[in-house]
Parts: structure tokens; C-alpha cells; sequence
């Protein structure tokens, strides 16, 4: 057997290391082999085998749990826009309610006018309203793993209760005094 030339350390001159042996093919196969220890060829298709399966049964099992997560939600869409011109009204408030007036939840559109909500299979109440605008109240009913669009059109008027009972009041005598 060759001996390795010595080659000397520049940080201490008493320091003297060896040179790598070049590798070579045995010299490979013995370091796999003290790696590998007594694996055999076999025993490693195993392995592979095993860890191959456990990760295509994760991926199975974790692109199912969105699915199973949701399955009795669905989506809420309100469009809301001025009648006539067809414009967005960004600053209107939509409130989603339960049959018993329980407050779900309150959405603003955005710049195109919608506001998007998902939601619990079920019916609710939705009420659109905004202070220049007469208020819209739709019922609608959410599936699962389904979309429900409401367009509204908000007509001019205001959508408060109290202008509403004057304004009201202010119309039934005008048309008992025949105004």
C-alpha cells in the first residue's frame, strides 16, 4: 500500500495532515457499505416503497380536508347599484340577518359594488341600506357549496324609519285633505 505524502499546515509549522486519497469506485462502495451497514437491496426498496405510500395517502387525505372543512357553507354575492345608471354604490352597508333579526354579518362593497360573504347552509335576511337611498330587504336561502348572487337597486328616497313614518304620515293626510 502507498503511503500519503504529508503536506504541512500553514497556521502551525509543527501541524502536518494528509492528502484525501483520491477516490475511486471500491473506495465509494465501502463508504456506502458502512453507511448502508447490512441493508440489503431489498430492504431499501422497502423503505422507499413505505415512504412513497405514506406520502401519496397524506396528500390524498390533506387535499380532502378543504372539502369535508366546507361542505355546508356556500357564498354570498350582493351587487349594489343606484337604479337607472347602473352605478356601484361603494358606502352602502349589507347586513346579513338571521329569520330571528340576529346579526350575521356587516359588508361593505367594494369599487365594483360587491360584497362577498361566505356562509352557513340556511336562510337569512339581507338588508341593503345607505342614507341617500331607500333600503332594499331580500330573503335568501344558501346551499352548500353554492353561490347566491343579490342584485340590488337602490332607488332614491332614504332608508331611515323615522323619515319613513313622516313621510308616510305627511302622504295619508295629503290624500285625505286631497292635496
Amino acid at each position: 500500500m502507498r503511503k500519503k505524502p504529508a503536506v504541512r499546515s500553514d497556521s502551525s509549522p509543527d501541524e502536518t495532515l494528509l492528502a484525501p486519497a483520491p477516490l475511486t469506485a471500491k473506495s465509494i462502495w465501502a463508504a456506502s457499505k458502512r453507511v448502508m451497514g447490512s441493508w440489503s437491496f431489498s430492504k431499501a426498496q422497502a423503505v422507499v416503497g413505505t415512504v412513497a405510500g405514506i406520502v401519496s395517502i397524506g396528500g390524498a387525505a390533506f387535499s380532502l380536508m378543504p372539502s369535508v372543512h366546507h361542505a355546508n357553507t356556500g357564498n354570498l354575492v350582493a351587487i349594489v347599484q343606484t337604479a337607472g345608471t347602473r352605478l356601484s354604490v361603494t358606502d352602502a352597508t349589507v347586513e346579513v340577518l338571521t329569520t330571528q333579526n340576529a346579526l350575521v354579518a356587516t359588508l361593505s362593497p367594494d369599487a365594483m359594488g360587491r360584497a362577498v360573504q361566505e356562509l352557513q347552509e340556511g336562510v337569512y335576511v339581507v338588508r341593503v341600506s345607505h342614507p341617500r337611498y331607500a333600503a332594499e330587504v331580500r330573503r335568501i336561502q344558501v346551499l352548500p357549496r353554492q353561490t347566491v348572487e343579490v342584485r340590488t337597486s337602490l332607488h332614491a328616497g332614504s332608508s331611515s324609519p323615522v323619515e319613513h313614518a313622516v313621510n308616510g304620515t305627511v302622504n295619508a293626510v295629503r290624500r285625505a285633505l286631497h292635496f
